[in-house]
Formats: C-alpha cells, sequence, structure tokens
C-alpha cells in the first residue's frame, strides 16, 4: 500500500496496511496542502474536528515532503494533547495507551516527516500490528494513496456515538482509544 505521510492516518490507512502487511510512504513527492500530511480528524462532543500541525515557511511552496518543518511558535502540543483528552478521555482504552501517545506526539522533531514517522510507528507497535513501515526509493505518484481502494470501516462504539451516530474517516487514534486490540479484528 502506498501513501502520503500523515499526522495520526486515518484508521483507513491502518486496516489496508493491515491486509496487506506492507506500508510504503511516498518519500519523494513535494508538500501538497490539504490531505492529513499534517492534520488528523477526530470526533469531539461538539462533532469532527480537524487537529492541524503548524508548519514553518514552505507550506505553500513545492517543497520536498521530507523537509517540511513544524512551526513550535505556538504550543500546539498541548492543544493536541487537551483536545484529545476531553474528545477520549471516557473510552475504553484512553488510560492503556495516552501516555505512550502523547510522548512520541509531545516530542519537538524538526521535520514533519520524522514526527509523523516516529507516530504511526509507535500505533504500530503498540498494537502489535504485523505491519512493515517503508518510504519510497523513488518517486512513485503525484498523489499517493489515491489509487487504492480503501476497506469500509465497520460502525463500532465512539465516545460520543449517541449524540452523532457512528462518524468515519476518522484518525487511528479514534479507533485505537475506541477499540484498543480489537482493531486488528475490523
Amino acid at each position: 500500500m502506498l501513501t502520503s505521510t500523515a499526522y495520526f492516518p486515518p484508521l483507513t490507512w491502518f486496516l489496508n496496511a493491515l491486509d496487506t502487511g506492507s506500508w510504503t510512504w511516498e518519500a519523494h513527492e513535494n508538500y501538497q496542502k490539504g490531505g492529513y500530511r499534517n492534520r488528523c480528524r477526530i470526533v469531539t462532543a461538539n462533532g469532527p474536528q480537524l487537529l492541524s500541525v503548524p508548519l514553518t515557511g514552505g507550506k505553500h511552496q513545492q517543497m520536498p515532503v521530507r523537509e517540511v518543518r513544524i512551526s513550535y511558535v505556538t504550543d500546539w502540543q498541548r492543544q493536541h494533547e487537551q483536545a484529545l483528552r476531553s474528545a477520549y478521555g471516557r473510552a475504553p482504552y484512553f488510560e492503556h495507551y495516552a501516555d505512550d501517545i502523547f510522548a512520541v506526539a509531545g516530542e519537538q522533531r524538526t521535520y514533519l516527516w520524522d514526527h509523523n514517522w516516529a507516530i504511526t510507528a509507535q500505533i504500530l507497535e503498540l498494537l502489535q500490528l504485523p505491519v512493515s513501515l517503508h518510504h519510497s526509493k523513488q518517486f512513485m505518484g503525484a498523489d499517493a494513496g489515491a489509487g487504492h481502494t480503501q476497506r469500509a470501516v465497520p460502525p463500532y462504539r465512539q465516545v460520543f456515538g449517541e449524540r452523532h451516530g457512528f462518524v468515519g474517516d476518522l484518525s487511528i487514534l479514534d479507533g485505537l482509544f475506541c477499540l484498543g486490540p480489537e482493531i486488528a479484528l475490523l
């Protein structure tokens, strides 16, 4: 499976990687605004919310994705942690995984690529998913991941399900905190 880099990638990407056993990130594309490269989608008491990693120079230029730098002008990591605690604090697996997630996400890395890689590798390890994570050795496509079929995520119990119904197309964080190791059974 080939995708772009992503900040807490969508649950569907992990499920597709689990199906194939291998996940390759496009390492030779230029950064593109939009998508999941520097943001993830969670669900809160007020509905879906995007969490975005602020970037420094180059976010609107044709900069190689591996050279995109993270901005630490604001304390966005603390804001993201607070949003996640508020959204998932009552989830069944929150206490089991939160400290590990906040530790890896709280590290101040220079490059977005490295930050996303560390997070994704940590989640694969926490869930003990038999998926090998790789990066492309050459440019493989302008819109990495667009051509592969996304496996539909069957509805599962979410923290705010009574309020919003099942919300799909969310970050792995939703599945991690709500399902834990049961993700492998989806």
